[in-house]
C-alpha cells in the first residue's frame, strides 16, 4: 500500500464509524441491517426490503439519506401510478416555444419505492435503465441521474391481493435484498413511550454526496485475491447446476457480489477482501434472484425455503484457506 493510502485510511475508517453509528442509532438494535444497507450504500447497489409493515423501512431510508447528506424522495407505489409520475414528464413552455422536462421524483439521491410490487408492470420497468445506468431516456433526450443515486423499494411479503411480482429482469437489479424484521423488546418498548418522537432529526449529517461518491470509488480500489475470485464464481455456478434451483444466479449477481464484497472489507476497515466476505453475503445477493424447482401446483415458496436452499448450495462449494 502506498504512503498516501497509508494517510488517508484511518480517516475513510473513522467516516465510515460514524456513518454506521449514525444509522444505528435511528434503527436500534438492527446493526447487521444497517451493515447490510450501508455495503449497498457504498457499492452502488440498490436495495429491496421485503417485510411487514411499520417495522422501520421507511425510517432506514430516511436516516441513510440524512446521514450522507443527499435529497431523498418517496413515491407509494399503486395500481394506477404512471411511468411519468416517477420519470416526470416533458411541458411545453409557451416563454420560450420548448418543451422543458419537469423533473419527477427519481431525480434524487436515494428514491424510496414503497410497495413497489403494487404498480402495475409498464411502472415497474420505468425503474430499469435508471437503476442500470442512473440515467433516463424521455422524448428521445437523455437525461443524467444525481450522483450517488440508490433505490430502496419495499413489498409486503404477505400481501399478495391487487399486486404485481416482479420480473426476473427487475429483481436483478437489486444488489440485495434484506428484512428488518420487529425491533428487540427493550427497543419496541421504548419506541411505544415515545411514539412522537422523529428519530431522524438527532441522525448526524456524516457525508455530503461528494463524500459518499469518493467512498464508493475507494470500494473499486479493494483488491480481491484470485483463489477468491474462483471461489465467487464457483458459488454462482453451483446454483445454475443445482437440481434444488430451477433459475440460478445471473453474471449480474456475480458482478455485485464481488462488489458488496469489496464494500464489506472497506467498512471492516481492509483493503483486502477475505472468504468471509464473499460467504457472508451470498444468501442477501442471491436469494431473491434464483428461482426453487417446481413444487405443487398453487404452492409458492417461503423466503425462508429459497435462503434454505441457497445455504445448502453454497454450503457444498470448498472455502479457499
Amino acid at each position: 500500500m502506498s504512503s498516501s493510502a497509508l494517510a488517508t485510511q484511518p480517516v475513510r475508517l473513522e467516516q465510515l464509524l460514524e456513518l454506521r453509528r449514525a444509522v444505528e442509532g435511528a434503527l436500534e438494535g438492527k446493526a447487521e441491517v444497517v451493515e447490510l444497507a450501508l455495503i449497498a450504500l457504498i457499492a452502488r447497489g440498490h436495495i429491496l426490503i421485503e417485510d411487514v409493515p411499520g417495522v422501520g423501512k421507511t425510517t432506514l431510508a430516511r436516516a441513510l439519506a440524512r446521514a450522507v447528506g443527499g435529497e431523498m424522495r418517496r413515491v407509494q407505489f399503486t395500481s394506477d401510478l404512471l411511468p411519468s409520475d416517477v420519470l416526470g414528464v416533458s411541458v411545453f413552455d409557451q416563454r420560450t416555444s420548448e418543451f422543458v422536462l419537469r423533473h419527477g421524483p427519481i431525480f434524487s439521491n436515494l428514491l424510496l419505492a414503497d410497495e413497489i410490487n403494487r404498480a402495475s408492470p409498464r411502472t415497474q420497468s420505468a425503474l430499469l435503465e435508471a437503476m442500470s445506468e442512473e440515467q433516463v431516456s424521455l422524448d428521445g433526450k437523455t437525461h443524467p441521474l444525481p450522483e450517488p443515486f440508490l433505490v430502496i423499494a419495499t413489498q409486503n411479503p404477505q400481501d399478495f391481493a391487487g399486486t404485481f411480482p416482479l420480473p426476473e429482469s427487475q429483481l436483478d437489479r437489486f444488489m440485495m435484498r434484506i428484512r428488518i424484521g420487529y425491533p428487540p423488546p427493550q427497543v419496541e418498548l421504548r419506541l411505544m413511550m415515545e411514539p412522537d418522537h422523529d428519530r431522524i432529526e438527532n441522525v448526524p449529517v456524516v457525508l455530503d454526496p461528494k463524500g459518499l461518491v469518493s467512498l464508493q470509488r475507494e470500494v473499486e480500489r479493494v483488491s480481491m485475491d484470485g483463489s477468491l475470485g474462483t471461489y465467487l464464481q464457483a458459488l454462482v455456478t453451483a446454483t445454475r447446476s443445482s437440481p434444488a434451483l430451477s433459475l440460478g444466479a445471473s453474471t449480474r449477481a456475480g458482478m455485485n457480489l464481488s462488489r458488496a464484497a469489496r464494500a464489506r472489507a472497506l467498512l471492516n476497515g481492509r483493503d483486502f477482501c477475505i472468504a468471509d466476505d464473499i460467504h457472508g453475503l451470498a444468501v442477501p445477493v442471491f436469494a431473491h434472484r434464483v428461482r426453487l424447482a417446481a413444487h405443487a401446483e398453487g404452492y409458492a415458496p417461503t423466503r425462508e425455503e429459497t435462503e434454505a436452499s441457497i445455504r445448502e448450495v453454497i454450503a457444498r462449494v470448498p472455502v479457499p484457506l
